[in-house]
């Protein structure tokens, strides 16, 4: 069931003049903070956000190495799981099959809306999932280092990447949860299976759907929240993406 968001900032004010930047960036904060993400609208067209985007911390490349790289149906894609083409993605976090912390922040903008409906990117926050569990259960999956794949559509541009990390780790007192519906490597019967199952179903009916217009502009602690992908048939749908550490 998809549900509106509620953590919305508009740029401009109720006269629609633009909002101060420092106002604007406590406001953001304190957004994210509260729910996880921040859909930022009535974007004028001058907004810089890779300017913006520097503030919360330093850039992590994409895949192929690019900083900003652009998310809209590539050619020799449609076949793979992979976000370059118009099927859905399943709930996930960027950067599980990183050796190195994954990204704290994901960014997108919107640069070309999409027609005809679909393609919302949805979210979930994991945070009360995490903290309904036993102590028993999150010390499995803060112990249990699990092997990591990479995706179809990342193996075709030449990355074979593994990894291998606990699904629930700890950094400076924040919890970072690593997840994926298909590309983490277990057995049946191991407790993951049942994870997958039960946050992949809590997704399904808890996610909120986002709906870009032109300029918006969506960001959300990566530690923190699922995000997957319904489908759409609109092959102009473009946004742009920016992957951010921890400051």
């Amino acid at each position: 069931m998809n549900h509106s968001p509620l953590s919305i900032l508009s740029q401009t004010d109720f006269n629609q003049r633009p909002i101060p930047l420092e106002r604007l960036e406590q406001t953001f904060r304190d957004m994210l903070t509260e729910h996880g993400y921040v859909l930022m609208t009535n974007v004028p067209d001058d907004f810089d956000p890779v300017r913006f985007c520097r503030r919360l911390g330093g850039f992590v490349p994409n895949y192929n190495g690019s900083v900003v790289g652009d998310v809209r149906p590539e050619p020799g894609m449609d076949d793979v799981y992979h976000a370059g083409n118009t099927r859905p993605l399943t709930p996930h976090t960027e950067g599980y099959d990183f050796e190195v912390l994954p990204p704290r922040y994901i960014a997108l903008w919107c640069v070309q809306p999409i027609t005809g409906g679909g393609g919302e990117t949805t979210l979930a926050d994991t945070r009360p999932w995490v903290q309904a569990m036993t102590d028993a259960q999150r010390e499995v999956f803060e112990k249990t280092e699990y092997d990591w794949k990479t995706t179809d559509g990342v193996k075709r541009l030449g990355l074979d990447l593994h990894t291998r990390h606990p699904i629930l780790a700890e950094n400076d007192g924040t919890t970072i949860v690593r997840f994926s519906c298909n590309n983490l490597i277990r057995d049946d019967e191991d407790p993951a299976a049942q994870l997958q199952h039960e946050w992949h179903q809590r997704f399904d009916e808890e996610h909120v759907a986002i709906d870009y217009g032109a300029n918006d502009m969506l960001v959300w602690d990566n530690w923190r929240l699922l995000h997957a992908r319904n489908a759409f048939r609109d092959r102009g749908r473009h946004l742009r993406r920016i992957q951010i550490a921890a400051s």
